[in-house]
């Protein structure tokens, strides 16, 4: 099967880092108690919520599991640190787990819990009108080349009506280091997830013109995936840890942004109550979230076509080998 050139990059950065893990890590997985678990989320940012409601309203506790989660920026990094074993629970974008599987790899990563459906990122502008045709000659800064955040822009664009070639896109700055390279003056505009945006919005350096998500549409942005081996002898496990995704979505669905905000507020200590209260209205009334951990085929065809298009993947993988819905109630 013929790769690509990114798709070749992207399966050596985790080999990289799987071999790095390997080496270097204490090997959490090996823990004779798989309630344990060590999750590794890619940001950490209020679009969320839904997982540090969980967390807050102790529903991990309730299923028996003891939950430690660490930050590991990078969807490429965090699928390493899943493959390698060091955490037994990505949270990233499922991209990263189809790069996996086209790679070749027995021991696969497979999604079993969604979680958000929809981009995440706002638009950053220096000035406060803005239409989606502004960005056409300008530079705007939106991460790593092939990950969501990027193929969600590329598609908001073209949903837009707006040619990629006209405009400057800049893919060199990574994930972690996009506001301060926007703040150093780099780029016209920038992509970014909440707290940044909001943060940056506050301190002058621009204004929150537009959401990615609303425009470039459904599909598992990002999800909670596991190592297939993992699944198969933890599945029990796995479906409690799923329960109380479930538990957090339905609060997060049912209640007010200010009532969420005041549960998570001790996750976004930097941030004030009343920015966090915006910056989860925003996520509510951008349709964020799934309303279960369910998947839907036709949210994962959205995402497999959008790669497709942009030559990150020659063709479909299985929806039934790659998604495992544990859980819907």
């Amino acid at each position: 099967m013929k790769k690509y050139g990114i798709l070749i990059g992207f399966i050596g950065i985790i080999l990289v880092g799987f071999i790095s893990w390997a080496i270097f890590s204490n090997n959490s997985s090996n823990s004779e108690d798989p309630s344990k678990i060590v999750l590794a989320e890619v940001t950490h940012s209020p679009f969320y919520a839904p997982l540090y409601v969980a967390i807050e309203n102790g529903y991990f506790k309730e299923e028996g599991i003891s939950l430690e989660v660490i930050l590991t920026p990078g969807a490429d990094k965090v699928a390493a640190a899943v493959l390698s074993g060091d955490v037994q629970i990505g949270l990233a974008g499922t991209e990263s787990a189809i790069y996996v599987y086209d790679g070749g790899s027995d021991d696969y990563l497979i999604t079993f819990a969604g979680l958000t459906k929809r981009d995440g990122q706002f638009i950053i502008s220096k000035e406060k009108d803005f239409e989606w045709q502004d960005l056409e000659g300008k530079e705007i800064l939106v991460g790593r080349k092939g990950g969501m955040p990027a193929l969600n822009f590329l598609n908001a664009l073209k949903k837009a009506g707006i040619k990629e070639e006209n405009i400057n896109i800049n893919y060199a700055i990574d994930f972690a280091s996009l506001s301060g390279a926007y703040i150093g003056g780099t780029g016209d505009y920038v992509n970014l997830f909440e707290p940044n945006a909001t943060m940056l919005e506050k301190e002058g350096y621009g204004y929150v013109v537009a959401s990615i998500g609303e425009l470039s549409g459904e599909m598992p942005y990002t999800a909670f995936y596991t190592k297939k081996s993992f699944l198969e002898n933890n599945r029990e496990v796995l479906e409690k840890f799923a329960r109380a995704i479930n538990k957090g979505i339905k609060f997060s669905l049912e209640n007010e942004a200010e009532v969420i905000a005041n549960v998570i507020q001790k996750q976004f200590l930097d941030t004030d109550i009343d920015d966090l209260t915006t910056i989860i209205k925003r996520y509510k009334e951008s349709d964020s979230w799934l309303e279960s951990i369910y998947i839907p085929e036709n949210y994962f065809d959205n995402l497999q076509n959008l790669m497709i298009e942009n030559d990150l993947l020659p063709e479909k993988v299985p929806y039934a080998d790659l998604i495992v819905n544990l859980t819907n109630e």
